[in-house]
């Protein structure tokens, strides 16, 4: 029996601006040989709003803004957690973009441990009945 990775609705931010290039995608590889776009295997997204992504998945966001002839690249690389929030993890820009993000991109995909969501903002109060609540 296999444990499917729940679904969380997350929102992919939307990088550059609209009237030029822009994607996101769920990668779940790497190609080591290429240092352009193509390294990244996986399966596109909507950006600019929310979309069901497994949690713990490598979520890579890619947009230009300026203009047509000289566009100014940025990519951002994220985890998707649990909790339905992104972790930031790197932003590269430039022509180099894909390089520079490759290696942070493969780390997070061999550790898929999604980080532990931040709980900072709930009280000692309902965490400690949670806890009890459990029997721990």
């Amino acid at each position: 029996m296999s444990v499917e990775t729940p679904l969380v609705a997350v929102d992919i931010p939307l990088v550059g601006d609209e009237r030029h290039k822009n994607w996101a995608k769920v990668v779940y590889s790497v190609d080591p040989a290429k240092s352009s776009g193509w390294a990244f295997v996986g399966d596109f997204i909507a950006a600019g709003g929310i979309q069901d992504v497994p949690a713990g998945a490598v979520v890579l966001v890619y947009g230009e803004r300026g203009s047509r002839s000289n566009p100014q690249i940025e990519a951002r690389v994220y985890q998707a957690n649990a909790d339905a929030t992104l972790s930031h993890h790197q932003t590269a820009k430039g022509r180099a973009w894909a390089r520079t993000i490759r290696d942070t991109v493969q780390h997070l995909i061999d550790d898929p441990r999604p980080p532990d969501p931040d709980l900072s903002w709930i009280s000692d109060q309902a965490l400690l009945a949670e806890i009890q609540r459990r029997g721990l």
